[in-house]
């Protein structure tokens, strides 16, 4: 896995052949951040599913505050302590906060709820066959883990719009949404409960 820009560009991490590892394509990550542009700098950022950690390792070349991985699998987060601990060697005037979670996203969002400090910035790509996209999304919504105008990646491997299978969250409005192949990424944004477009 290679970081495209920022502070570790051109970095390379390596990371573990698991089943359902499925890391976020360069050409798909290179189109979100083109998306997202200085809307990471000193943001706190939530990378549910970490597995390969590509967009939290990303986020926090390009000057993110604090980046949170939270993977439900030991052998990944060993993996990502690793990484972390790589791309951070020799940097003793820069020292981005990172903390890694071996829980659940379900667990860690039940134990964070109504925290002090929400997410503005969080990536939201479960395993396909989890079916799990919108139960998670609503939980990160009533949970009280977003600010205000946050801003959410999504990926999917459904045949369905993203924005139709969230459209039960009546409050994120999709910014962009594309396709590669037979994965669906979006970035939608999170609007104050009971505004629209038209508001």
């Amino acid at each position: 896995m290679r970081i495209i820009a920022g502070e570790f560009r051109g970095r390379r991490l390596t990371f573990p052949d698991l089943p359902g590892l499925r890391p976020t394509a360069d050409r798909v990550r290179e189109t979100l951040f083109n998306w997202l542009q200085a809307d990471v700098v000193a943001e706190h950022c939530l990378d549910l599913f970490a597995g390969s950690g590509a967009c939290g390792f990303e986020c926090l070349s390009r000057g993110a505050s604090t980046v949170t991985f939270v993977d439900r699998s030991s052998e990944v987060c060993r993996y990502l302590q690793t990484g972390l601990r790589q791309l951070l060697e020799g940097q003793s005037d820069h020292q981005p906060s990172a903390q890694i979670h071996n829980v659940s996203a379900q667990d860690f969002l039940q134990r964070n709820a109504d925290q002090s400090s929400p997410y503005g910035l969080v990536f939201l790509d479960p395993p396909f066959a989890d079916d799990c996209l919108l139960e998670i999304s609503q939980q990160l919504e009533t949970g009280g883990l977003l600010k205000e105008k946050a801003l959410i990646y999504v990926e999917s491997g459904s045949s369905i719009p993203l924005v139709s299978q969230l459209a039960p969250l009546s409050n994120w409005q999709v910014l962009k949404e594309k396709k590669a192949g037979a994965v669906r990424f979006a970035l939608f944004q999170r609007l104050a409960t009971g505004t629209s477009d038209s508001a």
